[in-house]
């Protein structure tokens, strides 16, 4: 396949609506029978071409009323307002699906099920992340905002770790779950409320050609 060259190091931050370990990881049907979920991306180091994307941030919106597989699905890209037009443009091919070998990377994944795009928006992106302490946060002002945390012991209360290695996922290698308290504004073209329900968070390094595996 010919086309743009790209690459991006960075943290993720997902959060759907499902209970603690996400179904879909499991090739099992969603806990309450669709797929709501929102994440944040910051890209530490990166490419799209000759366009750097070192620093940029970003966050997708997701919704779909039945399991992911089956379709019908909506998606919203929200882009850090610190990147330029080809910064943008750039985030935007990745996001959908495009420049990306098939089925390499869980956004063209999601490029064959997702019916609606919504129109890109900017914003300022806040976000924080602790991966070892399974702790974190994101959110864009107006738009959506995200609070991570351990899963709990439920006699204890200790935290409580879970991480789960994929070899062959198109997301990511390795990640560390958590739990998650999400609410979007009546701004946001997709509306997400929920807590207590389903998070991870996982070092990145993705390429056209799909996540790298150790």
């Amino acid at each position: 396949m010919s086309g743009i060259d790209w690459e991006l190091e960075g943290v993720e931050i997902v959060t759907c609506n499902c209970d603690w370990g996400c179904p879909c990881q499991f090739n099992a049907r969603p806990t309450r029978g669709n797929c709501h979920a929102t994440a944040a991306f910051a890209i530490e180091k990166g490419r799209f071409g000759d366009t750097p994307l070192d620093g940029i941030r970003f966050v997708a919106l997701f919704a779909f009323p039945g399991a992911i597989h089956e379709g019908h699905g909506q998606a919203a890209l929200i882009v850090d307002e610190r990147a330029d037009e080809a910064q943008r443009a750039a985030v935007h091919a990745i996001f959908r699906g495009e420049e990306t070998d098939p089925g390499a990377i869980i956004f063209n994944v999601f490029s064959n099920v997702v019916e609606t795009y919504h129109e890109p928006m900017r914003g300022r992106i806040e976000f924080a992340a602790d991966i070892a302490r399974r702790e974190g946060r994101f959110s864009v002002a107006g738009l959506v905002a995200a609070e991570v945390a351990p899963i709990r012991n439920p006699v204890t209360g200790e935290p409580h770790q879970a991480r789960v290695i994929l070899p062959h996922g198109f997301e990511y290698h390795e990640a560390e779950y958590a739990s998650s308290e999400v609410r979007t504004d009546a701004a946001a073209p997709i509306a997400l409320a929920w807590s207590g329900r389903h998070a991870h968070f996982a070092r990145l390094h993705w390429t056209r050609h799909g996540p790298a595996h150790a």
